[in-house]
């Protein structure tokens, strides 16, 4: 039932308009996933694996990515107050960056791909990764 839900919110979203704050850009770049472990300040290395996916949009307070499963390790991505470390691949290099799911779609038969849509928010970034995706975003629109 909560998929129901979601696909609805978002198919709503989509008639309504969008309300971001920050415009969001087309963008396919690797990602890289694994949930961030806030009292270490690290990945979680017992979860043991990283999921591999692609961005499909991006802002400067956030991204939205494709990736094929929803969990590692038994540990669901987009878990209550969860907070997952991930790698993008710029065209330049690769940056990192801190960020909480605030959303997630199971992409089904209807989309292009197969997967789940997770749209999350940039928590937390260093400068120079920051000054690399600002530089980025600009070549985007």
């Amino acid at each position: 039932m909560p998929e129901l839900i979601r696909s609805i919110a978002a198919r709503l979203r989509e008639f309504v308009g969008n309300n971001r704050r920050a415009p969001r850009r087309g963008a396919r770049l690797p990602v890289s996933v694994v949930p961030f472990d806030a009292k270490t300040r690290g990945a979680r290395t017992r979860d043991s694996s990283t999921l591999r996916g692609h961005t499909r949009d991006l802002s400067a307070t956030g991204l939205g990515f494709v990736v094929p499963a929803i969990h590692i390790g038994g540990s669901y991505l987009t878990g209550e107050n969860r907070k997952l470390r991930i790698a993008l691949d710029l065209p330049s290099e690769p940056i990192h960056i801190n960020a909480a799911p605030v959303r997630y779609e199971r992409l089904d038969a209807a989309d292009a791909e197969t997967g789940y849509l997770i749209g999350a928010h940039i928590t937390e970034m260093s400068d120079p990764d920051r000054t690399r995706f600002t530089e980025y975003l600009r070549t985007l629109r």
